[in-house]
């Protein structure tokens, strides 16, 4: 009889440290994780995640705005669930993910942004070539301004070039916002921030800054590009970027979850409003009756 009791006592306490451990994992539409993502993806990742969480009431998504370089080691270290990324990962960074996370590395792409390079809106210059952008940052003169060490656009830059950040001259202005705002005190200077620091049509302060710089075209090959969505989709502007998620989640929850939701048409629809173009583009069908 003892031994009846013991294994009832047993299975009582298995079966409730499993219905803990149950609760302790999240599903798509219910419990709570972080995820990062570099300031100059800012709005279009705080966009996607207030869609998915009015849509999904029960979840909660912490986001937190860190450089993309200590992003991809907090995702590695399991301290935020997803990061977005837009560089190329290197082969040792593949081979860390691939030891730490043991999934296989899958980038799930949801946006193409852009670098851009800006001046005051009364300067002089209309363009700058792919050639002047490499000169200056090999100049003392340092006369680019990136918005921070370890930042995405700093790592993209460096990697179009096949250079590491460390072997380039620059300026610093930490933050995309703020270059943008104190260009103007440094007319000789030339800013360089994301897209997507500026893309929201309708947001106020991407108005606000949109008013107050000119984007410089880019000239390679002899030819002149803009900025514009039809030069992003083919990624005919030289320093376009798709934007992608990683995540260390090894099962449907809340992380791919809100992958998932982003990539595709509802998420997609978001990204475009961002003014962004969107990676996964659906075929839109009117019916006449």
């Amino acid at each position: 009889m003892k031994k009846i009791f013991f294994l009832f006592i047993a299975s009582a306490i298995v079966f409730s440290c499993s219905k803990e451990k149950t609760k302790e994992i999240d599903t798509p539409n219910k419990g709570q994780i972080t995820i990062e993502t570099d300031e100059s993806f800012k709005s279009v990742t705080e966009a996607l995640v207030e869609r998915y969480t009015s849509l999904n009431p029960d979840t909660k998504i912490n986001l937190v705005v860190k450089k993309e370089d200590l992003g991809l080691l907090d995702l590695l270290d399991k301290k935020a669930r997803v990061v977005v990324m837009s560089r190329e990962l290197s082969t040792e960074e593949k081979q860390a993910y691939d030891t730490k996370i043991n999934l296989p590395w899958q980038p799930a792409k949801f946006a193409a942004d852009a670098v851009l390079f800006v001046v005051p809106k009364n300067s002089p210059l209309e363009s700058i070539s792919v050639e002047t952008i490499y000169n200056e940052l090999n100049s003392d003169k340092r006369k680019l301004i990136f918005d921070g060490t370890n930042s995405s656009n700093l790592n993209f830059i460096a990697q179009k070039f096949n250079k590491k950040p460390s072997e380039l001259k620059f300026s610093i202005i930490n933050g995309n916002e703020n270059v943008a705002e104190q260009l103007a005190n440094y007319p000789d200077k030339i800013g360089v921030i994301s897209y997507n620091t500026i893309s929201r049509p309708f947001g106020e302060e991407a108005q606000k800054l949109r008013n107050q710089l000119k984007i410089l075209k880019v000239v390679k090959d002899n030819m002149t590009y803009d900025v514009s969505l039809a030069n992003l989709k083919d990624m005919r502007y030289p320093f376009t970027r798709v934007l992608y998620f990683l995540t260390n989640e090894a099962y449907y929850g809340l992380g791919n979850g809100f992958i998932r939701f982003s990539c595709q048409q509802l998420g997609q629809i978001v990204v475009e409003k961002e003014g962004l173009q969107p990676y996964n583009m659906f075929k839109r069908e009117v019916q006449m009756r």
